[in-house]
């Protein structure tokens, strides 16, 4: 199958200094056949600043998307980002994930249709994630494994994914315990797809509305596939202020629901109440 057209769609909210590093980083990819889209929860301006030097030199097209600062609204902008995408395949990441060279090839080498995939990350201390030069995004030394322990200690699930190659990695992702699952730091999928599970679920708030999209894309029949040692990407250190036990809990919730009723359609997504259901099959069905 020839390789689709891509939209990498990047959730940011006032995070410059992360999210210049992954512009970087994707602005030396492998693929040249993609988008970016900053899905950006309304972030300051100094941001929209940013986006805007990296727009007269950057080597695809670079879209800004942003809303009002009113809270978590992560969800609301992804939709907008979903609806807005100009390519058939998405790839979902964030501001703090910096992609290897190869990363929006691989997702587009596995892109297979009935399939979303599952991808994983490299987590870095707050010290390597500050030190981290333009030069060291470039010149692809920062996926060194040798080179990133000079820098600070990596774990051992971390050293595993970073230091393999295609034929371990590979295997890895075959006997790898781990259940494919979308997260929204290294997942991909076909743009159909997750318009026709409505988006994301604008209910819910930290704590795993990634995963709960994935599950109604599974009941709706697109199931997972393993490339976290495949798609190489660098987690950046940040505190998580928003995350509350009250936020978990909703978020639980709502996925033992979904997950109970073999839900693959939410009236609080792109569209809104169950209405919009009957609406989207009359579309799909014209």
């Amino acid at each position: 199958m020839k390789r689709p057209s891509i939209s990498v769609i990047i959730s940011t909210y006032n995070a410059e200094e992360w999210l210049e590093k992954v512009l970087i980083g994707y602005n030396n990819q492998t693929y040249s056949d993609f988008e970016v889209i900053i899905a950006d929860d309304g972030s300051r301006d100094t941001t929209r600043e940013l986006i805007e030097k990296f727009k007269e030199n950057y080597n695809v097209p670079l879209l800004h998307l942003w809303h009002k600062d009113s809270g978590y609204r992560r969800q609301e902008i992804l939709n907008v980002a979903i609806t807005k995408a100009n390519n058939e395949y998405i790839l979902m990441t964030d501001g703090d994930c910096i992609p290897r060279e190869d990363f929006v090839e691989v997702h587009a080498k596995y892109a297979k249709k009935g399939r979303f995939l599952s991808g994983g990350y490299c987590k870095l201390s707050m010290k390597l994630s500050k030190q981290l030069t333009e030069a060291d995004i470039e010149t692809g030394r920062c996926f060194n494994l040798k080179w990133l322990k000079q820098q600070d200690k990596i774990g051992f699930s971390q050293s595993l994914k970073i230091g393999s190659n295609k034929f371990t990695a590979t295997i890895l992702d075959a006997v790898t315990p781990t259940t494919p699952s979308f997260n929204n730091c290294n997942s991909s999928g076909w743009k159909e797809d997750m318009i026709a599970v409505n988006g994301y679920d604008e209910r819910m708030k930290y704590g795993g509305p990634d995963r709960e999209f994935g599950e109604r894309l599974e009941n709706f029949g697109v199931k997972g596939l393993q490339i976290r040692h495949k798609a190489i990407c660098l987690h950046l250190d940040h505190a998580r202020g928003y995350k509350t036990p009250e936020s978990l809990a909703k978020n639980l919730a709502i996925r033992k629901e979904v997950k109970k009723n073999k839900i693959t359609w939410t009236p609080y997504g792109i569209i809104k109440g169950e209405k919009g259901k009957e609406q989207e099959k009359l579309r799909i069905s014209a």
